[in-house]
């Protein structure tokens, strides 16, 4: 087991998403001040004017929507030229060609998410997931009654997996273990080593792996994005992604839920039925928007790619400096992907703060600042920060937090 020492672990009560946490911390803010509210909550990049996504993505969705072709219905399991698409696009980093068939178009990753958990559902199932982790994979598994069995990310290590915790806890009635990388809410990129050694773990206990990578290519550190579909010959792999984050368009919903399988579970004949049965209930996103999807894959510039990485990378080092000035947080691991961090929160520098929670919803009070507590995502009295944010927003919210720490300090500690 690898070293937890110092943290603490608690579930967010059941049903309590990101979003209801954050609305609810929004609701103390007295708006009569007229400060500015800025949020460091909430991973949506579009709320800023740094962050915009390519002319070619808007000008494909027009295109496909002006044309008046793709105003019926659409394949349950999505259009076929997007499919084909996202096919591409995956191949392009793995060392084998999925075809069409092994994609389903979904509405944003969210709905992979579900798709994925509803579809590995048995009687007795459990599930193994990352703590801290995304709430939504919780959620779901609570409503299709599978198990949650939680393994630790190492901050230390950079946000690794505990890998033994992983082979402790599965037993006869585990169907899959969750990856999310680039890591939400870490900002942790795993290296093909690590992923290699989770991959060959997974064949070793006869489960599957559920690869999380909304995130994917959001990487600006050490270590490159490697899909985790790279290992499919060694583990059947699901890919769950979405255009959200990289082409910045989280309220598109258009995602994906991908089977990186090169021993043909996923070709079962009553496996395929089952996932067209349930993608006929729910359907997908707009057909226009599945429209346009190909050409937004092919014609997307890399400069738009590294324009967004390179700010990514400015507010993440200006996120680092300004907890250094902030007493009563600490960063463990310098986050190097995706768009948020944990920091650790230290009660002992501050004298009237119960926990995470608390120090929140008073933060957002008195300074119109608004972070997510870290038990909404597993870790309690941590608190994760969103960095895709203006620069000069971030930089005027974090000092904000420090301001908030200098007023609740502990006198008998100096900062």
């Amino acid at each position: 087991m690898g070293d937890q020492k110092g943290i603490e672990t608690e579930r967010a009560p059941l049903g309590i998403t990101i979003k209801g946490i954050l609305s609810l911390i929004m609701s103390t803010i007295d708006e009569k001040k007229g400060r500015r509210v800025i949020s460091l909550g909430m991973g949506d990049p579009s709320a800023y004017t740094c962050f915009h996504t390519t002319p070619v993505a808007e000008e494909s969705v027009a295109d496909a929507l002006q044309s008046q072709n793709f105003n019926g219905y659409a394949p349950t399991v999505g259009l076929l030229q997007a499919r084909i698409a996202i096919a591409d696009y995956l191949s392009r980093d793995l060392p084998y060609k999925l075809s069409s068939d092994d994609v389903y178009i979904t509405s944003g990753c969210t709905h992979a998410i579900d798709a994925a958990i509803t579809n590995l559902y048995r009687p007795g199932a459990n599930i193994l997931l990352p703590r801290p982790g995304f709430p939504i994979y919780e959620l779901c598994a609570a409503f299709r009654h599978i198990e949650v069995r939680h393994f630790d990310l190492i901050p230390e290590r950079g946000w690794e997996v505990d890998v033994d915790a992983i082979e402790a806890l599965a037993d006869h009635n585990t169907v899959a273990l969750v990856i999310i990388n680039p890591g939400n809410p870490c900002g942790s990129v795993y290296s093909y080593h690590h992923l290699k050694k989770i991959a060959e773990t997974a064949e070793k206990l006869r489960i599957l792996v559920i690869a999380d990578e909304v995130y994917g290519h959001l990487a600006f550190g050490k270590n490159p994005f490697v899909p985790m579909g790279v290992f499919g010959s060694t583990v059947p792999v699901l890919t769950l992604g979405s255009l959200s984050k990289r082409w910045i368009v989280p309220g598109w919903r258009l995602g994906w839920f991908v089977t990186n399988d090169l021993c043909g579970t996923f070709k079962n004949p009553k496996v395929v039925e089952r996932l067209k049965k349930y993608f006929d209930i729910c359907g997908g996103p707009a057909t226009f928007i599945q429209a346009a999807v190909p050409r937004i894959l092919a014609q997307t510039e890399e400069v738009f790619y590294m324009k967004t990485l390179n700010i990514l990378k400015q507010t993440s080092d200006i996120c680092c400096r300004k907890i250094k000035e902030i007493g009563c947080i600490t960063c463990p691991h310098k986050p190097e992907g995706s768009m948020a961090v944990m920091v650790k929160l230290n009660l002992s520098l501050l004298k009237d703060v119960s926990d995470d929670i608390d120090f929140c919803l008073k933060l957002a009070k008195e300074e119109s600042v608004i972070i997510l507590p870290g038990t909404a995502v597993g870790l309690k009295n941590w608190l994760r920060i969103t960095f895709a944010v203006e620069p000069s927003s971030l930089e005027e919210a974090l000092g904000r937090v420090k301001a908030f720490y200098q007023r609740h300090a502990n006198q008998e500690f100096k900062y």
